[in-house]
């Protein structure tokens, strides 16, 4: 086979290793430049009006984006909505930008120029706020007794705009759409709320089994998650779907659920790759930079990765993780090594956080992870993983472990491809 490169951080790395499968998405060449591409989007939404026909001139707008551990296309997307909105009589001082951290550290300055692209300096942009309740206000509660309280800005906007991108989510099975509001501008109790409900109840004990990657229908914290966002009423969503390399492919526009359904039908086909048989070993780089600049993000493309794997076997994971684990309490909860009594800790006291790091733990057990990245080996082994200094000694490593000719997959986008064995019908 020929050698392949992998990303890592912002270098990259090349690997070749004969027998190899390498997984890559079946992503088409965009059709057009980004701007053409969203402009054909606003003109033609799915399951809802078109904006012009619900804004009123001198309306307040406001527009939800992501933060910058998640890339978006927002510097392309962005101009061109606020143009939008423009043409609809709502001026730049009525329009505000509000980061939808969730639970995410404060933006910089240069993070916020590089969400805008060229509205930097001339669109307000704020960070959103979980845990200032002057910054808040509640707006109910669900159905299942969730109390809801988001960002002040975004409840009390006449006009709100939710945007985002649509990928895999490990247990509220997509990202993108409703998340963009609930946990992106929600309170942390209200996040945590949400997102508990990957939880099986206690008499029955473990994770709910459709509370998993690319699951919607009967998934508990999709559910929440969904009910919670439309508490705010959304008046639009703007959704981009995006190629490894970042480019956008396409963008959906439209109702926060339809739009965002039509996206994840597309991520699917262009993401999900069969594999006839499981592998001994895996190779797989997040996709570089921002997919690995912390282990939260990184361990999607570990939940995506071990499903390649047969029981036991070896993965070798690349996430440079420059800014550590992206949040101070993450790494606490590797004070729990019993899987059980961890899980027990988390219904007492739920996090986010320590439900990434259970899962984390949980695949560690259940194969032998090796982790190429900038955390210390006794970081990385509390994590129940090996560390290796590079990807020739991680290979090696694995080859310990491993028979002569292992049957070898290679994923360079781990952070996006989700592998699915479906064995051969002969």
């Amino acid at each position: 086979m020929s050698v392949v490169e992998l990303k890592y951080g912002h270098q990259t790395l090349a690997v070749e290793l004969p027998g190899a499968r390498v997984l890559r998405p079946r992503c088409p060449t965009p059709a057009a430049a980004p701007a053409e591409l969203v402009r054909a989007a606003l003109a033609r939404p799915i399951g809802g009006p078109t904006l012009d026909t619900f804004l009123r001139p001198g309306e307040k707008v406001v527009i939800v984006t992501s933060d910058i551990t998640r890339y978006t296309g927002s510097e392309h997307y962005l101009p061109v909505l606020v143009e939008h909105l423009n043409a609809c009589g709502i001026a730049d001082q009525d329009i505000t930008v509000v980061v939808a951290l969730g639970i995410h550290r404060a933006q910089s300055e240069a993070e916020h120029r590089k969400i805008l692209g060229t509205l930097h300096g001339r669109i307000r942009v704020v960070d959103h706020d979980c845990d200032d309740p002057a910054e808040l206000v509640t707006l109910g509660e669900t159905q299942g007794g969730i109390p809801v309280s988001v960002n002040r800005r975004v409840a009390e906007a006449e006009r709100v705009i939710v945007t985002g991108t649509v990928g895999f989510h490990y247990f509220a099975g997509f990202g993108g759409g409703r998340k963009g509001l609930v946990p992106g501008v929600a309170s942390r109790a209200t996040c945590m709320a949400t997102h508990f409900g990957v939880f099986n109840p206690p008499e029955i004990g473990g994770k709910h089994p459709r509370a998993v990657t690319g699951v919607l229908d009967g998934n508990p914290v999709h559910e929440a998650i969904l009910e919670a966002a439309r508490m705010i009423r959304p008046g639009f969503l703007l959704n981009t779907l995006l190629s490894p390399s970042k480019e956008i492919l396409e963008v959906f526009c439209g109702d926060l659920e339809q739009a965002h359904l039509a996206g994840c039908a597309r991520c699917r086909e262009f993401y999900e790759m069969a594999l006839d048989e499981p592998a001994d070993l895996v190779v797989v780089s997040c996709g570089g930079s921002p997919k690995d600049i912390n282990f939260i993000q990184a361990h999607k493309a570990l939940d995506y990765g071990v499903r390649a794997l047969r029981p036991g076997g070896v993965l070798i994971l690349l996430a440079a993780c420059p800014d550590g684990f992206g949040n101070k309490t993450f790494f606490d909860w590797f004070r729990y090594q019993d899987l059980a009594e961890f899980e027990a800790a988390l219904r007492q006291n739920y996090e986010i956080n320590g439900q990434t790091a259970h899962a984390t733990l949980s695949k560690a057990r259940a194969y032998r992870v090796i982790l190429v990245s900038e955390l210390s080996a006794e970081q990385t082994a509390a994590m129940g993983m090996e560390k290796a200094a590079d990807l020739d000694a991680a290979l090696a490593l694995a080859h310990q472990s491993l028979p002569p000719a292992p049957h070898t997959v290679i994923i360079p986008d781990g952070g996006s491809v989700l592998p699915r064995i479906t064995p051969r019908r002969d």
